[in-house]
């Protein structure tokens, strides 16, 4: 029986956006085949960055470590408006989040009620230190369909270990907050995920964070492995778990990514990110934006999703995939989903 958020998803899905998805997935086939670009079709689904900023200092992320070479700032509602405007006939799935807290972003709920008026389905994800008792009632009012909650660890000694300058009680207080609202509304959105990255210092929480989640009566918990950067020689963020590690060791001792190498791509076809200030990119691994295909600051994003050098990048995907250095770390690993009704 699907649950109410699929069914949200599935009613994003116009008769327009499903011949888009149709040219979307056979232009992908013809091209993985081929190994040529034949590619056909807008976005299925599109990230944009509210913010680069963070309150957190999390060790294996750009927005913990202040370490962007690129400009940081706020996405302005009037980039915003002219990324849906573009491409919202076509895209039924908007990811509200790059980098960065996006609950920073004082415009974050008016860019979600202006895609969700567009009958865009809305995610986003957040450290859950911004969920007040006011802040829950306007993530309900924007009418947002589904929100990640970053949660670490079960215990204060735990979660801080990664979640640098966060506080336990405060994300609970939040979730908390954010249930009751929902409840006080009536609402069956948005559908809450408590997201837990499994790391050596908090595998031997994972029972107790399952029993949380029923306890704290969210709609699902992911568990989700963590993506090292200078992984090849081991990390002392590696869990033990080989279940729960996206890198195993070969013979020589070295960690490599679990996943086979292959040369193609569907985020490559079916989706793209945004940046706040307005960069295309070609995927959520490109964290510096150094692939920028164009910027839709001054430029059409029909023109730049066919352009010159965003085809160059899809063939280049097609016959040496391992020649990008973004690549070499891109797998989305193991992931398990409980999901309590």
């Amino acid at each position: 029986m699907l649950n109410y958020d699929t069914l949200q998803l599935i009613r994003s899905f116009t008769p327009l956006r499903i011949w888009n998805a149709i040219q979307i997935w056979v232009s992908y086939q013809i091209s993985k085949w081929l190994h040529k670009n034949k590619h056909k079709g807008y976005p299925i689904a599109i990230s944009i960055e509210p913010t680069t900023y963070c309150n957190l200092r999390c060790p294996e992320c750009p927005s913990g470590l202040r370490n962007f070479t690129r400009p940081t700032g706020n996405l302005s509602m009037e980039t915003f408006s002219k990324i849906i405007d573009e491409l919202h006939q076509k895209t039924a799935y908007l990811i509200l989040y790059f980098q960065g807290e996006p609950y920073l972003n004082p415009q974050f709920n008016a860019m979600v009620k202006y895609a969700r008026e567009k009958k865009m389905y809305v995610a986003t994800s957040t450290n859950a230190h911004y969920l007040t008792p006011e802040n829950a009632q306007k993530i309900i009012d924007s009418g947002l369909n589904r929100l990640i909650i970053s949660i670490d660890g079960t215990t204060q000694q735990t979660y801080q270990q990664y979640r640098i300058g966060g506080n336990l009680n405060i994300v609970i207080e939040g979730i908390k907050n954010l249930i009751q609202a929902k409840k006080n509304n009536k609402a069956k959105h948005p559908y809450v995920i408590l997201q837990f990255i499994v790391f050596k210092h908090n595998e031997h929480q994972i029972n107790e964070i399952k029993q949380l989640a029923k306890k704290w009566q969210v709609d699902a918990l992911q568990l989700k492995t963590a993506q090292i950067y200078n992984f090849e020689n081991g990390s002392p963020l590696i869990p033990e778990n080989e279940k729960y590690r996206r890198y195993t060791q070969d013979k020589t001792g070295k960690f490599v990514i679990k996943n086979k190498f292959f040369n193609h791509c569907w985020k490559l076809w079916h989706s793209c990110v945004f940046t706040w200030d307005g960069k295309v990119l070609p995927c959520c691994f490109d964290k510096d934006a150094q692939y920028e295909m164009g910027n839709i600051q001054n430029q059409s994003f029909k023109d730049i999703w066919k352009n010159q050098k965003y085809n160059a990048f899809r063939r280049q995907i097609l016959v040496g995939r391992s020649t990008i250095e973004m690549c070499k770390n891109c797998t989305e690993g193991t992931k398990t989903s409980l999901k309590f009704e």
